[in-house]
Order: structure tokens, then C-alpha cells, then sequence
């Protein structure tokens, strides 16, 4: 006998959807292009407190990290734990993965993770502020990989395209983002079914992951489940409470017989 309670159908928390966000730890991540709640942070500041607000938002969905800079590492491997998600990104450190950009590689990491799944929407959001200047795959052929696979990119380029930084007779005006390939982020987007989106400042940075939060909607209808309970635990401790109350006065007479 196995008495259950089974409770009414409850929808599932867990969407069925893998995410994998990469994001550019390179040297010129700390250029302090961008501003915060009215104060300039860097670029990797925005992106840290932005990107884990998304995080935040994707509850029920299965999410990786992949930080790269002169090489791409997985992070945090695929997990519904957002949390975990979100404090590997707040805890890294730019230049941690080394001061170039490896856009290929860190790709190529993200889909081997994702075409591992079968049957799921496979994303990966990509951010960065520069061009592939590192790795052993090119961002085109991993791209390629990626599509094959059928994983959709959305390509994020951070960067102000305008900058005013001190000279030799007094200031002037600078491109911080003239190194960004866009033409690179725009053509991975395409080929892959996903979208290029370009942040000049923390605004439009949020809008780009809004958007894609609007484009990989959560399912609206996900599967449900009856919990169930086990009830075996109360008639097991009745017995217990019965066998002790039934051999209790035996042991007590059997010790009195014995002082006697």
C-alpha cells in the first residue's frame, strides 16, 4: 500500500527555453563611456547592472554564462539557478579572460552548449564593444556552426560614439567605439535568424534587452503537473506508537518478575 494525495494540475515554472548570454570582458570594457543613474560607469558597469536585471526577468528559463576576452570561457553551464547566473556576471572582473576579443570562440563555446539540447529554443545574446581580434575560429564560421544548429544570435555592440577626453591644449572630441565591426555583430544577427542592436549609452543598452526579451517571449501555456504527496508516513507511525504501547508492559512486568 502507498496512500498518496494528489493535488490539482499546477502549471510548471520551467520553460523549456536555453539562453546563453556571452559577454566581452576585454581591456576596453573599462572605458568609461556610459552613464548610470546620471553618474559615467564603464562599460562593463552598465552591462553588469542591465544584463542582470534581464537575467532576473527570464525566470523559468535555462541560462549560461560564457565571459571572453582573449579566449571564451563557459561560466556557468546551462541552469535553472538565475541567481547563480546572475552573481558569476556581478563577480567578474574585465581583463579576467585577458585584454583582446575572441567573438569566434566564445560563440563556438555557447553553441556547443545549446545544440546539445534537443528540441528547444536555443538563444544566445552576445555583447560586446570591439572586433574579433583573437581565437582560432572566426566569428563568420562560427556563425555558421551556429545556424546549422539552430541557434538565433542577438548581437549587442556597446560603445558611445562620442567621447571628450583631455589633450595637450585642453580637449577634444573622440570616437571611443571606432574599432566596433558593426558590419561583423550585423551580418552574425542575419545569418542566424537574430537582430543587431547598437547602445551609444545605458538607455538604449536597456532597450536592446527589452527587445529581446519582447522577441523570445516566456510560453504562455507551459505543462502541468499534479503534485503529489506521500501519506505512507501516518499509518506507519501508528504502528510504530501501536507495537511500542503493545510490548511496553510486557518489558515492565518482565522487570518486575525480575527484582522479585
Amino acid at each position: 500500500m502507498r496512500p498518496q494525495w494528489v493535488g490539482p494540475p499546477q502549471a510548471q515554472q520551467r520553460s523549456g527555453r536555453a539562453m546563453m548570454l556571452a559577454v566581452d570582458l576585454s581591456g576596453s570594457m573599462r572605458t568609461d563611456d556610459m552613464q548610470l543613474a546620471g553618474r559615467p560607469v564603464s562599460r562593463f558597469g552598465a552591462v553588469e547592472a542591465i544584463a542582470s536585471d534581464f537575467i532576473a526577468r527570464r525566470s523559468g528559463d535555462e541560462m549560461g554564462l560564457v565571459l571572453f576576452g582573449s579566449r571564451a570561457f563557459l561560466v556557468t553551464p546551462l541552469t535553472y539557478d538565475l541567481s547563480a547566473v546572475r552573481a558569476q556576471l556581478q563577480g567578474a572582473v574585465v581583463g579576467l579572460a585577458g585584454t583582446e576579443t575572441a567573438i569566434g570562440d566564445a560563440i563556438a563555446v555557447a553553441v556547443k552548449r545549446l545544440a546539445a539540447l534537443p528540441e528547444q529554443a536555443r538563444v544566445l545574446v552576445l555583447l560586446t564593444d570591439g572586433v574579433n581580434n583573437a581565437g582560432s575560429i572566426t566569428p563568420i564560421e562560427a556563425a555558421k556552426a551556429a545556424k546549422a544548429a539552430g541557434v538565433r544570435i542577438y548581437t549587442i555592440g556597446i560603445g558611445a560614439d562620442r567621447m571628450t577626453v583631455p589633450d595637450f591644449f585642453g580637449s577634444r572630441v573622440i570616437n571611443p567605439s571606432a574599432d566596433l565591426d558593426v558590419g561583423m555583430l550585423t551580418s552574425i544577427a542575419e545569418q542566424t535568424g537574430g537582430r543587431f542592436f547598437r547602445a551609444t549609452d545605458s538607455r538604449q543598452l536597456a532597450d536592446a534587452y527589452r527587445t529581446i526579451d519582447a522577441l523570445e517571449p516566456m510560453p504562455q501555456r507551459a505543462p502541468t503537473l499534479r503534485p503529489r504527496h506521500e501519506l505512507f508516513r501516518w499509518p506507519l507511525g501508528l504502528a510504530i506508537l501501536f507495537l511500542v504501547l503493545a510490548t511496553w508492559p510486557g518489558r515492565r512486568v518482565r522487570g518486575g518478575e525480575a527484582q522479585a
